[in-house]
């Protein structure tokens, strides 16, 4: 165990937690409060059992990586609202509130912001979805979602997605 694991287990036993429940990667809060960047994404399902990702664009930071299709939240707007238009933005897609479920959250430190990010599972939209910002789609089978490199913040939910798809 690094000295800086031991730390952070430490710093989680006495916060309440249990040192044993410490996720891999987690880090003790920083001093300084990071600013907080609250995005929402949606975890696409086809017929097929298919996760729709998308791949960031040349230009945009981390371009290259694959994500779920997504974007940030305006102010005063809820992470639903918020997927109802970026999915309409980037995919072309038409979907409802109603139709998106609550499935996971990702909490992230990078550098310069800390961002959550709920994910929902959305199984029925109306439309195809296509390409409308530079970005490549593909459906891919839960299994091989880890064969697609994704953000940081991403990799968590692949394997819950996974277990659960």
């Amino acid at each position: 165990m690094s000295t800086s694991t031991a730390a952070t287990e430490a710093d989680a036993t006495a916060a309440g937690g249990c040192a044993g429940d410490v996720p891999a990667g987690w880090s003790a809060p920083a001093s300084q409060a990071a600013r907080i960047l609250l995005v929402a994404a949606a975890a696409l399902v086809d017929d097929d059992g298919r996760v729709l990702v998308a791949q960031r664009p040349p230009g945009k930071s981390m371009a290259g990586l694959w994500e779920f299709p997504g974007g940030k939240l305006r102010e005063g707007e809820t992470p639903e609202a918020a997927l109802v238009r970026e999915l309409a933005e980037e995919l072309g897609i038409d979907i409802s509130a109603a139709c998106l479920a609550p499935f996971a959250f990702a909490s992230h430190r990078y550098p310069e912001f800390h961002l959550l990010m709920p994910l929902y599972l959305c199984r029925r939209w109306r439309g195809t979805p296509a390409p409308r910002e530079g970005q490549l789609l593909a459906w891919v089978r839960p299994l091989r979602l880890a064969d697609y490199p994704m953000p940081p913040a991403d990799v968590p939910l692949v394997a819950m997605l996974r277990d659960y798809l």
